[in-house]
């Protein structure tokens, strides 16, 4: 049995080698090189010395915790909810249903809502407040870049809901806590594994968020992501995209390492 399964594990271990390691080494690798084929450190010294770099850091862990943090903020209490419902299966599908839809055209989207001539500004015009400037600013990228991870946030947080004990929150009010007493000390502390999975599968993505940078921030919000795609695009310095594309990698790891399950934590 335990040779079939190596048999089996074969392809997922080929796969794992030739599109995952093998390109992050390529992406190490090519970090050490300047524009002329020279081995050198030049770009990670440029990278730590420039005060433009660091910006796009900081704009980057910035953005990517706003994100984060309205997204939790929306779906703890939306996960929450849906535990409490009837048709569970169909609610979850409904929010499941728009990551089905290509990014590029959910963009083009949000385009044609908050246009000039979009429904946002048609209403704002019926409510006499004018058409507003909403495109092309930190307000619209951080909305859209919300509703789009919306769904990563809420299902790690469902799961961790759903298997939770109820005789636990019924214990906890038989001992005389109230309901907010009872999310603090009970609830809460049992579905933060969910919570972390959810921090984990927002945080990371919107570190490295490019496309929605330029087609909903106007280019006014600069990441590294976006720094990245015109090294690699615009100004064919590889070398530098591929040292940033090192320190997005190392910060990922960073964020898994924090949020990640400790040992000898809670226990089901």
């Amino acid at each position: 049995m335990t040779r079939i399964r190596r048999i089996y594990a074969i392809p997922y271990l080929f796969w794992l080698l030739l599109f995952v390691i093998a390109p992050v080494l390529l992406i190490i690798y090519q970090s050490f090189f300047d524009m002329d084929g020279n081995f050198s450190f030049v770009n990670y010294q440029a990278y730590f010395t420039s005060g433009k770099y660091l910006t796009m850091t900081f704009n980057s862990v910035w953005y990517a915790f706003l994100i984060t943090a309205i997204t939790l903020l929306i779906s703890y209490p939306t996960a929450y909810f849906l535990t409490k419902l009837k048709h569970k299966d169909l609610w979850l599908l409904l929010i499941i249903l728009p990551t089905w839809v290509n990014l590029l055209l959910k963009a083009y989207a949000f385009i044609g809502i908050f246009g000039i001539n979009g429904g946002v500004n048609h209403f704002l015009e019926i409510m006499g407040i004018g058409p507003k400037q909403i495109l092309f600013t930190d307000f619209s990228f951080l909305v859209v870049a919300a509703y789009i991870e919306l769904p990563f946030m809420i299902m790690p947080i469902y799961n961790a809901l759903e298997e939770m004990n109820p005789s636990l929150i019924s214990a906890s009010r038989d001992l005389g806590a109230n309901n907010f007493e009872t999310f603090r000390r009970v609830i809460f502390p049992l579905s933060l594994n969910g919570v972390k999975s959810g921090v984990q599968a927002v945080f990371i993505p919107s570190l490295s968020l490019f496309m929605l940078t330029r087609l909903i921030g106007g280019n006014r919000v600069i990441t590294l992501g976006t720094a990245i795609e015109q090294h690699f695009l615009v100004t064919q310095n590889w070398g530098m995209g591929s040292t940033i594309g090192v320190v997005l990698i190392i910060a990922m790891f960073v964020v898994m390492l924090l949020t990640g399950e400790k040992k000898g934590g809670q226990r089901k």
